[in-house]
């Protein structure tokens, strides 16, 4: 294959839409090469299901992915960007040349506490399993579940706090209490107050506690204390979400002391001669979430192929947060359309507006998961 060559560096959510999405505006006018380290996809939103029995999260060989998308598929990784040579070196030093560029290689999870847990979903059962065995057995009684400061995707704390709560319902275990603290104004408030609304609710409903508006401090293990107003819990188990981190790619200078990567309406990378895209949560929007990084893709891809000349058109990138919150019975369906930095325009659904398998929405990636589906047996529905 010849023409137009892109490099997408990435082997996630962004990196395959994108892949998928170029693929379909494109056909094979362009060269696509994908560079990424792991060896499979693994679709993580569902991750936090593993730990309560539901079965593993899908996954698909990142080799067939790329065959699929009738790309070459590098096992490598990014080291840094020549924007002005437009080459990319990698870490095993090849060096690979490109007439447009995709970064989507995510950011860093960074353990926010220590004491704690901290919750990974690349490794939620190892990090989790024991927990709900615990919690099973009656050896845990309270857990303590703990949102830091800073680029956070705070859903996964509300699943987990919510399914330990209904599995210490289901299992007849009545002195079972979970507490929730957030620096958030109200929960999940990054959805907008109708889902506010709907998951305070069911929060109420499960018996857990929520302090809003309040940061956690661990000083030691078992102890958790509560500000600014001082209150001080003894949980037998407390759980963080890692702050996520970026990844500061040397050769783009608008990452900038954070670590993210700056991007304009298209996704593009500024100061990069319109060559150099970043897509997911590399990019420095300040929400972070698989549907939206695939929504980045979807902008990066259209203008990708507009420089290639495969098409006329680029839409903008044009965030609206599509939400599925597991609670361990009747899912939460939720969308959140951004309309200024701090207002949101959200609705609720208790039937999945989009195919109930996706947790996060993908216009490529869903479709081609579900063709590519295996039958998964012996795990628990739900």
């Amino acid at each position: 294959m010849s023409g137009f060559r892109v490099v997408i560096c990435g082997g996630g959510i962004a990196a395959v839409e994108a892949l998928l999405r170029l693929r379909r505006l494109g056909g094979d006018s362009l060269d696509v090469k994908m560079i990424a380290p792991n060896d499979e996809f693994v679709y993580r939103p569902m991750a936090v299901r593993e730990p309560f029995a539901f079965g593993s999260p899908r996954r698909r060989p990142l080799r067939a992915i790329a065959r699929d998308g009738r790309a070459d598929w590098l096992k490598d990784s990014l080291a840094w960007v020549d924007a002005e040579a437009q080459v990319v070196r990698t870490r095993a030093g090849e060096t690979v040349e490109f007439d447009a560029l995709l970064v989507a290689v995510g950011g860093r999870q960074v353990e926010a506490y220590q004491h704690v847990t901290t919750f990974r979903d690349a490794e939620a059962d190892a990090t989790y399993q024991g927990i709900v065995q615990d919690v099973e057995e009656g050896y845990t009684r309270h857990v303590a579940f703990v949102q830091p400061v800073g680029p956070v995707w705070p859903l996964p704390l509300y699943e987990l706090a919510l399914m330990t709560a209904e599995r210490a319902d289901s299992m007849s275990i009545r002195d079972f209490s979970a507490t929730i603290v957030t620096p958030e104004r109200r929960p999940l408030a990054v959805f907008g107050p109708a889902v506010s609304d709907a998951v305070s609710a069911r929060l109420t409903s499960a018996g857990i506690t929520v302090h809003c508006d309040s940061l956690a401090k661990v000083p030691a293990g078992r102890r958790l204390v509560i500000e600014p107003d001082g209150i001080e819990l003894h949980p037998e188990r407390i759980v963080a979400m890692p702050r996520i981190a970026g990844p500061s790619i040397r050769g783009l200078g608008g990452s900038g002391a954070t670590g993210f990567v700056h991007v304009d309406k298209h996704c593009c990378v500024p100061a990069t001669g319109g060559r150099v895209f970043a897509a997911g949560d590399v990019v420095d929007y300040p929400i972070k979430q698989g549907g939206l990084g695939a929504q980045m893709a979807d902008a990066a891809a259209a203008a990708i192929a507009k420089l290639a000349g495969a098409t006329d058109t680029a839409p903008a990138f044009n965030p609206v947060i599509h939400g599925k919150l597991l609670t361990g019975s009747a899912p939460i369906y939720m969308t959140a359309h951004p309309l200024g930095s701090e207002s949101f325009a959200s609705e609720v659904f208790d039937s999945p507006p989009w195919p109930a398998e996706d947790k996060v929405v993908a216009e490529e990636l869903g479709p081609y998961l579900a063709a590519h589906e295996e039958p998964r047996a012996g795990s628990r529905s739900g």
